[in-house]
């Protein structure tokens, strides 16, 4: 349980450091919470109350671990959101998951996979950031463009002024507003250039 704690600790002091919603005391709980669920599966008294009642022993840890990760499969989805078309949590909600994954690890004495997963999630959280970092990305963008009516392009044109600043439009859906005088387009726009 201690290890447990100290892992989920350590990835969520990383997840406070940058601002994350899961940080530093949701990770040390999921993380404890795990090992608490599978180190209590461990309990010898299980295995006499299953032979008492006549059955076979039959191994808890597989169910419990499977419960675990479905639950917080559930807590990792409150953390994602849509706004626009940009989804925002994805990578805290996967963390959640694997520091469950850490605390299964230590709750069953998997002390040499469970510091060495832990490892691996800083690395990935910590490391790969400075990569992704230096990796080309395309800027994503929901727009809406509103014109007076008897001025407004058609979509080729628009399209084409739109180009000439290195950004590309699709998905577009159009509008009539304001009894007829406005025209809009909405649409989700992309490039490679951040500002």
């Amino acid at each position: 349980l201690s290890c447990a704690l100290v892992a989920g600790a350590l990835i969520g002091a990383e997840r406070s450091y940058n601002g994350r919603t899961a940080g530093f005391r949701t990770n040390a709980l999921v993380a404890l919470a795990a090992a608490g669920a599978v180190t209590l599966s461990l309990q010898p008294q299980f295995a006499a109350v299953m032979a008492r009642a006549g059955f076979a022993y039959i191994d808890p840890i597989p169910q419990l671990g499977q419960g675990v990760m479905t639950g917080v499969g559930f807590l990792g989805a409150g953390v994602i959101f849509k706004e626009g078309v940009s989804v925002q949590g994805l990578t805290t909600a996967a963390c959640i998951w694997a520091v469950a994954a850490v605390g299964m690890l230590f709750g069953v004495g998997m002390y040499g996979p469970g510091a060495l997963l832990t490892l691996l999630i800083l690395v990935v959280l910590i490391g790969l950031r400075t990569v992704e970092s230096m990796l080309p990305r395309k800027v994503y963008a929901l727009a809406t463009f509103v014109f007076e009516a008897d001025k407004a392009p058609d979509e080729q044109t628009l399209g084409a002024l739109l180009g000439g600043n290195a950004v590309k439009l699709y998905d577009v859906s159009y509008a009539s507003r304001a009894e007829g005088k406005l025209f809009e387009f909405t649409a989700n726009l992309v490039t490679n250039n951040e500002s």
